[in-house]
């Protein structure tokens, strides 16, 4: 943090009592270097490493220069004035946190648009008028086609974590939303490497642009602490992951699967640690609400996959564990970077099993991280310093009322299952212990068989009787007809956090030919499994 403050740097008095109702008066050195082109209508290319407030370097200048020409003015239907591209849903959401408050004090309104949400919410936005959107490429992409939303009218475009979306393959999305853009807008592109492909997109849509870069692209927070402990085994590793989620502050831990996420998340909840997870297999209103329950403290840990490595802010992280070692040396600096954010203090430890030494020696070595191996047991005097004082045991909460369970999360519907408890007791009991109307089979229409008398069909014969084939078509004659509304399932979003789904929508109609049914995260079509999403 330095000591200039935002009003000398020329941030306007309405974006000013903002920041001071947030407790933010000084700027940070990214801020600081990018504020006075950003301000002036420069196109800027920012280097800076995770947690370095690249996010409001930006949001200012959006919120300040549109703001000015349409204080009191009318928006039109689809007309999007300022346009941020992120590389996932959880990035994008934050950043529309920070941005909607500054781009309110010009009465500018702002949206998110992403994949993996039904897309009538985000229409409705557009065509009620929006200022500026914050946005990932697929999901816009999908929405330029359909005709709900048109870039000619952008005045600025920022690029948010543009190496980010290179790994993850958006470089070619970009680059056809941003040829929709006018060439002379301003251009904000912020990025922690230039390499995949970035450098070609700064020399294609950046003009005379400024560069600031403010440290190395991969160095290390200062005020991060690094370590790595040798356990012996798989059992003690177990035991020494609880230990280490057991204290009062807030914890992040990485894992390399959706599945080993979640089995964690559930076994720290039943030992008493509140945990939650997030990963690539959660809905939407599911990633929406473990991170709430995150923010808000009333989940302690946070097990995730890559998938939050980036784009995922939350204050006072004090400790990040990698469980399972990332594959390569960014992906440990992004999840490092979860700590240590906005010049506070955090440490990161990294549990190395037997057989893994020389990998994450190396991965280490290319992150330019420093730090001894030390192999500990969980009453080892390192592991007692970093969990400090042991959370209260918090007994675990019913399944259906455990965030991210529940109707619309990761499991089965509460309400569902009631439905169909429900259904089964009245089917169960009808008139007289008889089987009630809808019953399988079609057996009777609320007048089942009393006991110890034989079951008659409409004329009288005993059920017994019948074929094989007449109890099938009475059966169905009787059965209910089935609900064809569409069921309002979402394709699963992918860990990226950017897939094209555009919450596809399950149809129970006509047989199994062309029809689709959503299970998990699998599409059936024609008799054959394919993967829905990406």
């Amino acid at each position: 943090m330095s000591d200039i403050t935002f009003g000398a740097l020329g941030v306007p008095a309405p974006l000013l009592d903002v920041l001071a109702k947030d407790g933010k008066t000084t700027a940070f050195p990214i801020q600081v270097d990018t504020l006075p082109d950003t301000l002036a209508g420069r196109d800027v290319l920012g280097r800076g490493k995770t947690g370095s407030g690249k996010t409001l370097a930006f949001s200012i200048p959006l919120a300040a220069r549109l703001g000015g020409p349409l204080a009191g003015g009318t928006r039109r239907s689809g007309r999007v004035l300022g346009l941020v591209l992120a590389p996932t849903r959880e990035l994008a959401t934050q950043i529309n946190a920070t941005l909607e408050p500054l781009a309110a004090a010009y009465g500018m309104t702002t949206t998110t648009i992403f994949g993996g949400v039904n897309q009538n919410r985000q229409v409705a936005a557009l065509k009620a008028g929006v200022d500026i959107i914050v946005a990932c490429p697929g999901r816009l992409e999908d929405l330029i086609s359909q005709g709900f939303v048109k870039l000619d009218a952008v005045e600025i475009t920022v690029i948010d974590e543009a190496d980010h979306m290179a790994d993850l393959g958006f470089l070619p999305s970009v680059t056809r939303i941003l040829d929709k853009t006018p060439r002379d807008g301003q251009r904000l592109l912020f990025s922690a490497t230039l390499d995949n492909g970035v450098d070609k997109l700064v020399k294609r849509f950046l003009q005379n642009e400024v560069l600031h870069s403010v440290d190395e692209a991969n160095s290390p927070v200062a005020a991060m602490t690094h370590h790595v402990f040798h356990v012996g085994g798989v059992e003690e590793k177990k035991e020494l992951v609880r230990t280490l989620a057991s204290g009062t502050g807030r914890r992040i831990l990485f894992m390399r699967t959706k599945h080993h996420a979640k089995k964690l998340a559930q076994q720290l909840t039943a030992q008493g640690i509140p945990a939650v997870d997030l990963h690539g297999n959660l809905s939407q209103p599911a990633r929406d609400r473990n991170l709430a329950a995150f923010s808000s403290g009333a989940a302690k840990v946070l097990v995730a996959t890559d998938v939050a490595a980036r784009g995922v802010h939350v204050d006072d992280v004090e400790l990040v564990i990698h469980v399972d070692p990332p594959m390569e040396h960014k992906a440990y600096l992004h999840r490092s970077g979860r700590t240590a954010r906005a010049g506070a203090e955090g440490s990161v430890v990294t549990l190395v099993l037997p057989g893994q030494e020389k990998d994450v020696k190396d991965l280490l070595r290319k992150a330019a991280i420093t730090a001894t191996p030390v192999p500990v047991t969980p009453t080892s005097p390192q592991v007692t310093a970093l969990v400090g004082e042991v959370a209260p045991y918090v007994a675990p909460a019913p399944k259906s009322e455990q965030p991210g369970r529940g109707q619309g999360g990761g499991g089965r519907s509460q309400g569902a299952n009631a439905q169909r408890k429900r259904a089964a007791r009245e089917g169960a009991q009808g008139q007289g212990g008889a089987r009630g109307q809808g019953g399988r089979g079609g057996r009777g229409a609320g007048q089942g068989a009393q006991a110890g008398q034989p079951r008659t069909d409409r004329s009288g014969r005993p059920a017994a009787e019948r074929s094989a084939a007449e109890r099938s078509a009475a059966g169905r004659e009787q059965r209910p007809a089935r609900d064809h509304r569409p069921a309002e399932r979402s394709a699963q979003p992918a860990a990226s956090g950017n897939a094209r789904a555009t919450g596809r929508r399950a149809s129970h109609g006509g047989g199994t030919g062309g029809g689709k049914l959503m299970v998990g995260s699998v599409v059936r079509q024609n008799g054959g499994p394919r993967r829905a999403g990406r």
